[in-house]
């Protein structure tokens, strides 16, 4: 797979619960892949994309790192992204 649906990818990472959600925050405005905002949630999204995600009272930094065909555990959605934040500090 090179390449996955946002709302899909946000959802199998664990970023939001449900992937209704997930399109909801895409739509509002809330993600920016590599600095652009995106409003589609069936945009796609590839390894090495950098996506700035804006939370309740926060904001991730995540890079792609691969896909997974179905929701994991927590373990397994941890592999699916680079945490760009905990990196710099």
């Amino acid at each position: 797979m090179e390449r996955q649906r946002l709302d899909k990818w946000l959802w199998h990472a664990r970023v939001v619960k449900t992937r209704a959600s997930a399109a909801a925050l895409v739509e509002a405005g809330h993600v920016r892949i590599n600095g652009v905002r995106e409003k589609a949630p069936g945009h796609a999204v590839k390894i090495g994309d950098v996506l700035t995600i804006g939370l309740d009272r926060s904001v991730r930094i995540l890079k792609v790192a691969g896909f997974s065909q179905r929701r994991g555990d927590a373990a397994a959605a941890r592999a699916l992204y680079d945490d760009l934040q905990n990196r710099e500090q």
